[in-house]
């Protein structure tokens, strides 16, 4: 089925300035309209782990009910969004689709519906379901992304990791990683209230910039190479601006673990000449000696955490992936064939 003449007037590049902006002035209006929230009474703040304080005190019924049944709507409307264009064979394209329109409109509404919610009830799913939850879905989002993109930029060093687990399950999840990723920033959107702190303030705005490329599916954008990589780098930022308000003698492992992953990977499929990398890998080395000549090299140890944490769970979940393959049989070669597709729709991008 293919789209109206009307609607292919609309460029991909016009949706991504109007989201881009769209996303600032929200972000704007949660940090101008901030103190109206003080009003809210919280909960009490406790000395344990992954306490979360946004919570009031004593939330009602019908605070449970808002936040789970907006959060429920804006989920089932994006996932169905997704199923559409799927089962329409969407083609990658330079424009927006009909179902575009309707997925940047549907995330237009239910960003400004939860502002709303916010100002009226205070209280995001975390109410209900522990931090972990959500900080782990978007840690299982990126490391999503290292697996898929290995047989583009590869893994270390611009080496790909080959076998039949890494590519099937990469191709697996190319074709279907779109229901996950809805799942992982709608829930991480709706976990938190509209509240002005900076770490809420930036992890807004790199929720927003999500929900915009997970409304641009099957455009030309999505796949774009800086733009795919301006997603995962906003992470670093956001890691330790919330390091350093929280836990300030943690915030080198959130700055030099995420550009750990940049040197390592992300950079190698952007096509940079070889000295500029090397200029790269020397300034994040230099760097490194520097802070931690300051507060002691016993603790260098710490810029590794984040990435061999990440690399291990893309082994891991490749093999999860694959096992699940096999069992179901997805590994034949019609199965194959039909995966090999998503590949050769990307490439022709």
């Amino acid at each position: 089925m293919s789209d109206s003449p009307a609607h292919d007037q609309i460029s991909q590049s016009r949706g991504l300035i109007f989201g881009i902006c769209f996303s600032i002035g929200i972000t704007a209006l949660i940090w101008l309209t901030g103190e109206r929230l003080d009003s809210f009474e919280l909960r009490p703040d406790r000395e344990v782990a992954f306490w979360y304080p946004w919570v009031t005190a004593a939330p009602t019924v019908w605070t449970r009910l808002s936040v789970w049944g907006l959060y429920a709507a804006h989920q089932l409307t994006i996932w169905w969004l997704i199923w559409k264009a799927q089962t329409q064979k969407s083609r990658y394209s330079k424009s927006l689709s009909r179902i575009n329109i309707l997925a940047l409109v549907a995330n237009a509404i239910f960003i400004t519906l939860h502002f709303v919610q916010t100002h009226v009830f205070y209280d995001g799913l975390a109410l209900d379901v522990p931090e972990q939850s959500s900080q782990w879905s978007v840690i299982l989002l990126l490391v999503i992304v290292l697996l898929m993109e290995n047989q583009r930029r590869g893994l270390f060093i611009g080496r790909k990791v080959g076998g039949s687990m890494m590519t099937e399950s990469a191709r697996a999840l190319r074709k279907y990683h779109g229901y996950y990723f809805a799942w992982a920033t709608i829930y991480t959107f709706w976990y938190h209230p509209m509240v002005s702190t900076p770490g809420h303030l930036l992890g807004f705005l790199y929720m927003f910039l999500m929900l915009l490329q997970g409304s641009l599916f099957f455009t030309r954008i999505h796949v774009n190479r800086w733009w795919m990589l301006t997603q995962e780098i906003l992470v670093l930022v956001h890691g330790t601006i919330v390091a350093l308000s929280n836990a300030p003698d943690f915030w080198q492992m959130f700055c030099f673990g995420f550009a750990g992953l940049f040197i390592v990977t992300q950079m190698h499929g952007l096509g940079l000449a070889v000295k500029t990398r090397w200029m790269l890998l020397a300034a994040y080395v230099g760097s490194i000696c520097f802070v931690y000549s300051e507060i002691g090299m016993s603790q260098i140890h710490q810029v590794t955490w984040i990435p061999l944490t990440e690399y291990g769970v893309v082994f891991v979940l490749a093999a999860i992936v694959w096992g699940i393959m096999k069992l179901s049989g997805n590994t034949n070669e019609q199965s194959r064939q039909k995966l090999s597709e998503v590949d050769a729709s990307e490439n022709n991008t």
